[in-house]
């Protein structure tokens, strides 16, 4: 029995590798014949030479939403994070709706393409922060603190790292008790 298993695996294993492809034609003889080109329809990204208008004009294209309170922009590289301030009476269903008229806005601008946007109250300020550091000639020291800063509240606190520090406890008469060493 096991040697017919063995016969019927060895003769499967030999078919499936001698067979022909699916459609039985032989292979094109040049491949680059059947390259289909295709248009690029996606707005390219334009490299950020001034990241300060930058900033600008997409705080202004998030502003120009109805509920959007104000926005602050940080650019970075050719990266862009705007936060924005939405009115405080707004329940959270349409908080997203108007996160996603930001995004819309911003799609349809070269420089605001690829940016992230955030509704978040707390890294909006951040944004802010980063912003008023940059424009102030500090975008460096700005930066790393509200990244530090960022990174702290998002960092878990394990019990398992936390590091008792040695007790020096004083001997009191119950350990003294049967114990000559204390």
């Amino acid at each position: 029995m096991r040697q017919i298993c063995l016969m019927l695996l060895v003769l499967s294993l030999t078919a499936g590798c001698s067979q022909a492809p699916n459609n039985g034609a032989a292979p094109p003889q040049d491949p680059t014949n059947n390259q289909v080109k295709v248009q690029q329809i996606a707005p390219q990204k334009l490299e950020i030479k001034d990241s300060q208008a930058v900033a600008d004009r997409l705080e202004q294209l998030a502003t120009s939403i109805p509920e959007v309170e104000n926005a602050h922009c940080v650019v970075f590289g050719n990266t862009a994070v705007v936060g924005i301030n939405i009115k405080k009476d707004l329940d959270r269903a349409k908080v997203g709706t108007v996160k996603y008229s930001v995004a819309e806005a911003l799609k349809k601008d070269p420089y605001g393409v690829n940016a992230v946007v955030t509704a978040d109250m707390d890294l909006d300020q951040r944004l802010r922060d980063i912003r008023d550091n940059v424009r102030a000639g500090r975008p460096m020291t700005g930066f790393a603190e509200q990244m530090a800063d960022i990174v702290g509240r998002i960092m878990p606190q394990l019990p398992r790292d936390i590091r008792n520090p040695p007790v020096n406890q004083a001997p009191n008469d119950a350990n003294q008790v049967g114990n000559p060493n204390l």
